[in-house]
């Protein structure tokens, strides 16, 4: 149905030349019709949109800009590029823009939003071997990808929304149930304060919202035994470097990826905290004497082996 316009005289551009009875090429009023533009609503050399006289099957530029929730600006500038260019104008200089003009710009808006730059947009709509419909397929699949992809985003989003709320879902008293008389629930909201913001807490909390108190007990026996095993291996003299030290250093960075991912330059961070930081420091050296200064060496030496300096090792 054509929009509902107040009846005026239009008269179209001529083919091929847009040059308007007293319009030059670019818009100018020409000398013998500047007192007629200024009458009929034309400013400066242009046609004040979006008020203007029309035809009942055409809109001006501030009714089209409107009718699909884009700016005036935008309307000028894609017909000086020639991407949508309106119809014809009214006698009075005014863009009029057609029902086929009005399609032509949610094409463009469409595949704007796809991400096509507008060259590309031009390109695509001018293709002789597509046609408007052909046009609405592309488009719709398009859309309905991208649609995949934001619903997935979403999904990941929410997920980290959970994970972040929610965490460890383990009651004070089970935590000390299952990680021992020793174990202070208050550590969680302590390790949150400090790290939270970080992508790794991020990964944590999202992995520990999925852990019932059957897998936080396997993974505490895990963490017993991995212990266990580097006091018994410091005390043997087994040296930092060897293929028995790099491979008890790869089951500890094993160990703390099954909470966040953790690269051997982050393991190389870590262990200069095992050292630096007197909570880590007493825990390790109360299993064996000296084993945290060992540790770090064969985290170190394990890092080195795999092309990472653990001197200047930084937080990835």
């Amino acid at each position: 149905m054509a929009p509902d316009l107040t009846p005026g005289p239009r008269v179209p551009a001529r083919p091929g030349s847009g040059r308007l009875a007293g319009v030059s090429e670019t818009g100018a009023m020409t000398t013998d019709s500047h007192e007629h533009g200024r009458a009929a609503g034309v400013v400066d050399g242009t046609a004040a949109d979006p008020v203007g006289p029309v035809g009942p099957d055409g809109l001006t530029v501030g009714r089209a800009a409107a009718l699909v929730g884009i700016s005036v600006r935008t309307l000028h500038h894609w017909d000086e590029i020639g991407l949508v260019r309106p119809s014809g104008r009214t006698w009075a200089g005014y863009r009029v823009y057609s029902a086929q003009d009005i399609a032509r710009v949610h094409r463009v808006l469409v595949y704007r939003e796809l991400g096509f730059p507008l060259a590309r947009i031009g390109r695509l709509l001018d293709d002789p071997d597509v046609n408007a419909r052909e046009h609405l397929r592309r488009q719709r699949s398009l859309l309905v990808d991208r649609i995949t992809r934001l619903q997935g985003m979403v999904q990941a989003v929410d997920r980290m929304m959970e994970a972040s709320s929610t965490g460890m879902r383990l009651t004070p008293e089970e935590q000390v149930e299952i990680f021992g008389s020793d174990w202070q629930p208050a550590w969680v909201g302590e390790a949150e304060e400090r790290w939270g913001d970080s992508a790794q807490w991020a990964q944590y909390a999202e992995r520990a919202a999925d852990r019932t108190p059957e897998d936080w007990k396997e993974v505490a026996a895990e963490a017993e035994a991995l212990q266990a095993a580097l006091a018994a291996t410091k005390r043997a003299g087994v040296a930092p470097g060897s293929d028995e030290a790099n491979a008890l250093a790869e089951r500890h960075r094993a160990s703390i990826s099954q909470h966040f991912d953790c690269t051997h330059s982050m393991h190389a961070c870590m262990a200069r905290m095992f050292v630096e930081d007197p909570g880590f420091a007493q825990y390790y050296d109360s299993l064996e004497s000296g084993l945290t200064g060992w540790l770090r060496d064969v985290i170190f030496a394990n890092a080195r082996a795999h092309g990472v300096d653990p001197e200047t090792a930084t937080w990835e």
